[in-house]
């Protein structure tokens, strides 16, 4: 399995320089106010991808918090709710 996972690596890697040999060509990229920027076309390309995939996993982390933070406060819930005598909060008041 490892050795299948390596080939599909370099296979990826391979057709992704393939990619950035046959796109030299100078692009510009034009932004507001009469600002741009002139660079390859495979960098511009991988700058939108960077990004791209930099706001997906800052989405991604966001979640995460949101729901360790829930989980959070669930435990705090079932502990309070083992103990004898002790008030159990509606979920309501969780959030």
């Amino acid at each position: 399995m490892q050795y299948l996972m390596w080939i599909i690596k370099v296979a990826l890697f391979l057709l992704i320089l393939s990619f950035a040999i046959v796109n030299t060509d100078p692009v510009t990229v034009r932004y507001y106010l009469g600002y741009q920027w002139q660079a390859p076309l495979v960098v511009v390309l991988l700058v939108a991808v960077g990004a791209g995939a930099l706001v997906g996993l800052l989405t991604g982390l966001f979640q995460t918090l949101r729901l360790r933070r829930e989980i959070a406060a669930l435990k705090r819930e079932l502990v309070a709710a083992r103990e004898p005598d002790a008030p159990v909060l509606p979920p309501s008041d969780l959030l």
